[in-house]
């Protein structure tokens, strides 16, 4: 296929820059021609990838805040816009946020349209994150790339109007959309994934030890290290364990935190590079978030056999008891009861992280790149998408174990 994929940001850059790179990079490795207009690039793809940056000349880029974020949006679109013409794609990806002028212009020349939707639906992400902001007593206090913005609500809803379907990774991500009344064939399934490394792995043993608990992610409310610490300090597991904090923290939330990110059992770790050695130091991968798209930290776990125990509103892929254990979003009792029963239960911890060590070769980067071309046929020729592979299972926002065929 010959795609345009539009990234109005840093294509490379860490966070979802490093998911737009690995899907343009998965894409050009199984033959597809593509062409990516982006704002600036910060590492370089492959050979045969035609680029336009529109935000960047030569190795000057230029910060979005200098013309201000929204123009800078819009000027983005209207250059990706242009490139509909002299590259004629069969379909046309776009990314948020951008005021829809490529999607819009695409649809009215009948190409189609998909909207990469990376987190939930923006209004259901504002109302959860705002919510427990409040109930923190944080309000004003910590900002937030989830606090409400009017003006990206509407650049988003421009584009899903214009966009042919939405591409949801996670089952979380797409019944918020389907409860915002979109239709379900305009909601498709498709997955992230992580980079393997050359470092040796293997299960955790049954061997009797302290649980070792560790947190990997932005350091705010709605990754929800409160509820984690919560549930730490309730346990068992914390008078012989360790719980380990990898990350930045905002500081009014540091400061919230105080007293347990204090206890002895509780270890501030900062920022690191090496999240796969953070991950594979570690049992457990702990993650109650509120909201989110479909955490990569969650692929990288189960890549270095560490047992994901995180919400289902993290978008992981994993079936619940046997690559890691799930639990509802802001139920602390039952983080608390997980934590106790792999603090004792040595064989379930082992089983489990031999699991998540055999499910990894479907999580890869690869992986993601041959569900995303399905997901593509899926929109663009649906007849031949039948044959190709589908999401692998994964758990519904509500717990529900959604199958292979359910999950598309």
């Amino acid at each position: 296929m010959r795609i345009l994929f539009s990234f109005p940001h840093a294509l490379g850059a860490p966070g979802i820059g490093w998911t737009a790179w690995q899907q343009v990079t998965g894409l050009a490795a199984r033959g597809h021609e593509v062409h990516v207009v982006t704002a600036s690039l910060a590492r370089p793809l492959p050979d045969g990838v035609t680029v336009t940056t529109s935000l960047a000349r030569g190795r000057a880029r230029i910060p979005h805040r200098a013309i201000g974020r929204d123009r800078a949006f819009a000027w983005h679109d209207r250059v990706a816009a242009r490139q509909i013409a002299s590259t004629s794609p069969d379909l046309v990806h776009v990314w948020p946020l951008a005021p829809g002028a490529t999607a819009r212009l695409a649809r009215d020349r009948g190409i189609p349209v998909v909207r990469e939707a990376p987190n939930t639906h923006t209004a259901h992400a504002y109302r959860v994150v705002a919510r427990e902001v409040d109930r923190l007593g944080l309000t004003g206090r910590v900002p937030s790339a989830h606090s409400e913005n009017a003006a990206h609500l509407r650049m988003e809803e421009a584009e899903w109007a214009a966009a042919s379907a939405i591409f949801a990774p996670s089952d979380a991500v797409a019944e918020t959309f389907l409860a915002a009344g979109f239709a379900p064939d305009r909601v498709v399934r498709h997955q992230y994934g992580y980079a393997p490394t050359s470092r040796r792995v293997s299960a955790r043993t049954p061997r009797r030890r302290g649980l070792r608990a560790v947190f990997a992610g932005y350091g705010e409310p709605r990754k929800g290290l409160h509820h984690a610490l919560d549930a730490w300090l309730s346990s068992s597991a914390h008078t012989d364990g360790t719980f380990t904090v990898v990350g930045r923290m905002m500081p009014a939330y540091a400061d919230l935190l105080s007293t347990p990110l204090a206890h002895d059992s509780v270890q501030l770790a900062g920022f690191t590079n090496d999240i796969a050695g953070a991950l594979g130091a570690a049992d457990v991968l702990v993650l109650p978030t509120l909201e989110e798209g479909s955490a990569l930290v969650t692929y990288e776990a189960q890549g270095v056999g560490c047992v994901p125990l995180v919400s289902t509103a993290a978008g992981a892929l994993i079936d619940d008891g046997v690559q890691g254990l799930l639990h509802t979003p802001g139920d602390v009792a039952a983080l608390t009861a997980q934590f106790d029963r792999l603090a004792t239960d040595r064989d379930a911890l082992s089983r489990m992280s031999a699991a998540a060590l055999d499910h990894a070769p479907d999580l890869t980067w690869a992986a993601a790149a041959e569900r995303l071309e399905a997901a593509y046929l899926e929109v663009a020729q649906p007849g031949r998408a039948a044959s190709l592979p589908r999401p692998v299972r994964a758990h519904s926002a509500t717990g529900e174990v959604v199958t292979d065929a359910d999950a598309a």
